[in-house]
């Protein structure tokens, strides 16, 4: 069986932690990561408010993105292997799709392309709230430093736009509280999963 994970949330949400405890706890479990997308800084457009537009669906390759997926769907085992990701014996002993085999797809605009919608089995978004977002992110290194000024006068307020756009398109998602601690957070989706894939066996 192959299962789909999305794991989307506001910048410095906690996105990633999550999915790499999943990744350490799920059986064959491999992941995509959206920031692993991103176009090179030259073709990256200024926008009227003056900032380089990082923050939108055009700034990363989705179309190379949505075919990276296809490709585990096509061949989990395969796949994983050729990421370097330990499977179980049993999936290891055979090229066929025996077992469970679930995908992450980790990022901030995973809901807001209409290509990838459809293929979640399970939907989660991290939220919190701007303060505490402003705050995170001041306190991270990034290989291009955020100019003066870009998460009130872009970051935020492209989230805000993204936000009600993925909630009209998409209403299957479960909304995770950011603020709790990251040990309920990972109990609450871990759960979720594990009933999923009862029922779905």
């Amino acid at each position: 069986m192959k299962f789909i994970i999305g794991i989307g949330g506001v910048t410095n949400g906690g996105k990633t932690t999550l999915t790499n405890t999943l990744l350490k706890t799920l059986p064959n479990c491999c992941v995509v990561h959206q920031d692993d997308f991103f176009k090179k800084p030259h073709q990256i457009e200024v926008g009227e408010d003056g900032f380089r537009q990082w923050d939108v669906i055009s700034a990363m390759d989705m179309e190379a993105l949505v075919n990276t997926v296809k490709g585990w769907q096509e061949n989990p085992v395969k796949f994983a292997r050729s990421h370097g990701v330990s499977l179980s014996p049993a999936a290891e002993q055979s090229d066929s799709e025996e077992g469970i085999h679930i995908l992450i797809v980790e990022g901030f605009l995973i809901y807001n392309y209409k290509p990838l919608i459809d293929i979640y089995d399970k939907c989660f978004y991290i939220s919190i709230p701007y303060e505490e977002c402003k705050r995170r992110r001041s306190t991270r290194t990034y290989t291009l430093p955020d100019p003066p000024g870009l998460f009130d006068g872009h970051v935020w307020p492209m989230y805000l736009k993204h936000r009600k756009e993925m909630e009209n398109n998409c209403g299957r998602i479960e909304y995770l509280d950011g603020m709790t601690s990251k040990e309920d957070i990972y109990n609450k989706v871990h759960e979720s999963v594990q009933n999923s894939l009862l029922n779905n066996l």
